[in-house]
């Protein structure tokens, strides 16, 4: 079918009152601005507008007067409501324009991962979200020990919040998965961490590793807290278990190594969702603690 393109004239700002000739430079840069932002030709906009390319032109460098039907019919092209042609604009910074940049070409999938990080690093709490410090990563990794050492520096309370979760049941952790299973003892360990949270304005909490693995516990938990990824390669992992006295690993001890790198690569993505990242590989503790102590310095300032 073939599309017939407006020949009405254009009124020139010669015409126009001072006024008047800023409204239309100011509109013609927001439709040139949201044009080019859904990646549009002036060539393809006129075809889909049923608009000259010549009316275009004027519009976009302000030095053309054009019918609200016409406007409306750009806005539909660009599939805008009309108003967001005159809605109010501020001159934005360089940044701001890559940033803008850099979330439209994005994934879908990991746009709600940003939002959520500057709602967390930028938001207004902020301030209270950093007064508690939660230390995450798998068992044998050194959150107990760095995490009491932490807190006693801080003169901060430090929360083992496994310990927390078997005094909220009555009973050890592996009769709480013998009973409620798995889905049951996440629903305890996010209600222990709130109950934790709300009682403790400032606090050093180490967090059992498969908090992650529950996406609405762990957002809170960021939200709520700075978080510190407190990594190991996994034969450290399993050293430190078995030094701790558990030697259940050594039963079928390929077996679990084989388990224990598979979680890690596993739940690798989710870890690095927190603040910092601190690697006590073949460090002692006192090395790893005043590792921790110095990043923790420079970032919590």
């Amino acid at each position: 079918m073939t599309r017939t393109i407006s020949s009405s004239k254009v009124a020139l700002p010669s015409s126009e009152p001072p006024a008047n000739g800023r409204f239309l430079k100011s509109l013609g840069k927001r439709v040139r601005e949201l044009r080019s932002r859904r990646g549009m030709t002036r060539k393809q906009m006129s075809l889909e507008a049923d608009v000259s390319e010549r009316h275009l032109a004027q519009l976009e460098s302000g030095e053309g007067n054009i019918s609200v039907v016409l406007l409306q019919r750009i806005a539909k092209a660009l599939n805008v409501p009309i108003a967001n042609f005159f809605a109010p604009q501020t001159e934005q910074c360089a940044e701001k324009g890559v940033i803008q940049r850099f979330l439209e070409r994005l994934p879908e999938r990991r746009v709600e991962e940003v939002v959520f990080r500057l709602m967390r690093d930028f938001g207004q709490e902020e301030k209270i979200r950093r007064m508690s410090i939660a230390l995450i990563g798998m068992r044998g990794a050194g959150k107990s020990t760095l995490g009491s050492m932490l807190a006693k520096e801080m003169g901060n309370r430090f929360v083992e919040l496994d310990s927390e979760i078997e005094r909220d049941a009555g009973m050890p952790l592996g009769e709480i998965f013998s009973l409620y299973g798995q889905s049951g003892f996440r629903s305890i360990e996010k209600r222990t961490l709130e109950r934790l949270l709300m009682e403790n304005e400032r606090a050093v909490i180490s967090v059992g590793g498969g908090v992650v693995s529950e996406n609405e516990t762990f957002d809170f938990l960021l939200s709520r807290c700075y978080t510190v990824w407190i990594k190991a390669q996994p034969e450290e992992h399993m050293s430190r278990v078995i030094a701790q006295g558990d030697f259940r690993p050594m039963a079928a001890h390929k077996q679990a190594m084989e388990d224990l790198r598979r979680i890690l690569e596993a739940r690798e993505p989710l870890y690095r969702k927190a603040d910092l990242l601190l690697d006590t590989s073949g460090t002692s503790v006192e090395e790893s603690f005043a590792k921790l102590k110095a990043v923790l310095q420079r970032n919590l300032q």
